[in-house]
């Protein structure tokens, strides 16, 4: 979900000079093959969209009350907060990359440290989700509940072109990737973006709109 790698991959030996090319898969010797870390993307992903459908049938069916409501709706609030935030510093030192501003591998601790705050908080958002009995029959509260399932899709989407970066030296700048890579990214970012932008003001929008039908 953002453009900062991972910290904890090998950087490859510096490839000739031009345009980088995007680097073959690095053989996993626990995986095996190349292609098999996707199987445990593939699985999250299935992980992700059980818990998100989870998440709404409860939520439409289950009548949790006043009280657990209100508790629902304080830890939504704090959940959005710590993953949107994390997600938007993220974001911003990928931008710095992006503009030449900061080394790509310089980033990567905070990477890695952000990864359980935005996974932790989106894990938050579907549990407290299912207590604020969200609105089904409401065309844009079903956008906003989407787009948190494209969120957690799009950020293990993202995860093998992330190993495909930091195989790269740690100069590399953003136009010197292999323009799929390049196209990666952005997609990625976009989407990110786009999608947490879309949730956190149609979040703003219903709650402001429940509390003056409540006066």
């Amino acid at each position: 979900m953002s453009l900062l790698p991972p910290a904890h991959f090998p950087v490859a030996e510096p490839p000739d000079a031009g345009v980088l090319s995007e680097p073959a898969e690095i053989a996993d010797p626990a995986m095996g093959r190349p292609h098999g870390r996707r199987l445990p993307l593939v699985l999250l992903g299935v992980l992700c969209t059980v818990g998100w459908t989870g998440s709404l049938l409860f939520g439409h069916f289950v009548d949790c009350g006043p009280g657990l409501h209100r508790i629902g709706l304080a830890v939504h609030i704090l959940a959005l907060v710590i993953s949107f935030g994390t997600i938007l510093v993220v974001d911003w030192l990928g931008l710095l990359w992006l503009l030449g501003k900061v080394q790509m591998h310089e980033s990567g601790k905070l990477e890695a440290a952000a990864k359980p705050l935005i996974w932790g908080g989106l894990a938050l958002l579907l549990i407290s989700g299912a207590l604020i009995a969200p609105d089904l029959d409401n065309p844009v509260t079903v956008v906003k509940l989407v787009c948190v399932l494209v969120l957690m899709l799009n950020g293990l989407g993202i995860a093998p072109a992330m190993h495909q970066l930091l195989a790269l030296p740690a100069g590399t700048r953003f136009g010197e990737l292999g323009r799929r890579l390049r196209l990666r990214l952005m997609v990625a970012l976009s989407i990110s973006q786009a999608c947490w932008w879309t949730a956190v003001l149609i979040g703003l929008v219903n709650s402001t709109l429940r509390r003056w039908a409540g006066l």
